[in-house]
């Protein structure tokens, strides 16, 4: 089976090209190039690494030529310059699935995220929902998975607070009350969209995926603490010094260490769907939980936050 994947050099598009192209899939990579933390994905075996916008219907067309299926991973956390939610998720979304129609591709998977809903005065969760209703009324066969906090290998949760506990003595949680999480495994999520492609599971469908454990959010942050040997000091600040702290990263960050939508995400927790939606059946729910060996296994090689980090400074060091 040829599949193409939006978003094919980030987190979640390598992984899922690694395990089809792993089972003989033909896996076409779509992604600006910019993403480079994992240079190995673009020579993989049966991979094809096309370095295309999602804002060039026509392209993506001649790109998704053959493909029997289109999983739509490209998506942002914060907005730069031109790369905003507006442009990202929503018209995006619109060029994929039009061009998914007009290359004849039957299936369409979009990534989205687990509270992404209307009218809720965040950006990133409204621009999200967006791209969903746009998939669902596409006409083409869809599914769309609701996504809680994912970890792993190569993602911006365990890569942060490494590099934040290696960097800083202390550490602020979001807010004055637990929120809670229920971390979700990339590994878990892949097997999910794999079935949802190759097996033609969730059918025009809304599937939410979560973690198998529930936990406070300090919880899931002191374990990753305790595995890196850490002791710093923790404590509460109010939400307002979060989002202030978050507009500043976003502006002097290439990554930020935490996002206006990031600090809007933890406040609420991520355990429950919005709007309701049904779960994955038995035989696919989640297993792997948040122990030491998982989180050990998705831990990058230990780094304190540097110049490098800067947007304005990183291209010089």
């Amino acid at each position: 089976m040829k599949i193409a994947i939006t978003g094919g050099t980030g987190f979640i598009g390598r992984h899922l090209a690694r395990r089809l192209a792993e089972e003989g899939h033909e896996v076409v990579l779509i992604a600006r190039g910019v993403d480079r933390r994992d240079e190995a994905i673009r020579g993989f075996p049966r991979a094809t690494f096309l370095a295309i916008g999602t804002d060039d219907e026509g392209k993506l067309a001649a790109a998704f030529h053959g493909c029997e299926a289109v999983a739509h991973c490209a998506g942002i956390n914060r907005e730069i310059g031109r790369q905003t939610y507006q442009r990202i998720h929503v018209e995006g979304t619109r060029h994929v699935v039009a061009a998914a129609k007009r290359a004849g591709v039957k299936k369409i998977l979009l990534t989205s995220f687990l509270r992404a809903r209307p009218g809720c005065g965040s950006g990133y969760h409204e621009s999200k929902f967006a791209a969903e209703e746009i998939v669902r009324g596409s006409g083409l066969d869809y599914t769309v998975l609701k996504c809680g906090v994912i970890y792993g290998r190569g993602d911006h949760m365990l890569d942060h607070l490494s590099h934040a506990f290696h960097t800083f003595p202390i550490f602020a949680f979001v807010g004055f009350k637990d929120s809670l999480v229920r971390p979700l495994a990339v590994e878990d999520l892949v097997h999910v969209m794999r079935a949802a492609i190759i097996e033609a599971r969730f059918t025009r469908d809304t599937v939410a995926i979560t973690g198998p454990e529930e936990m406070t959010l300090a919880e899931a942050v002191r374990r990753v603490a305790r595995l890196l040997g850490k002791s710093p000091l923790f404590f509460r600040a109010p939400l307002w010094i979060h989002y202030a702290f978050g507009w500043a990263l976003e502006r002097v960050m290439t990554t930020p260490l935490v996002s206006l939508a990031q600090v809007r995400i933890l406040s609420e927790g991520v355990v429950e769907p919005l709007p309701p939606c049904g779960g994955v059946p038995d035989d696919l729910k989640p297993r792997l939980a948040f122990t030491d060996a998982q989180i050990r296994a998705g831990l990058p090689p230990p780094k304190r936050f540097g110049l490098a980090d800067l947007r304005f400074l990183g291209a010089q060091h």
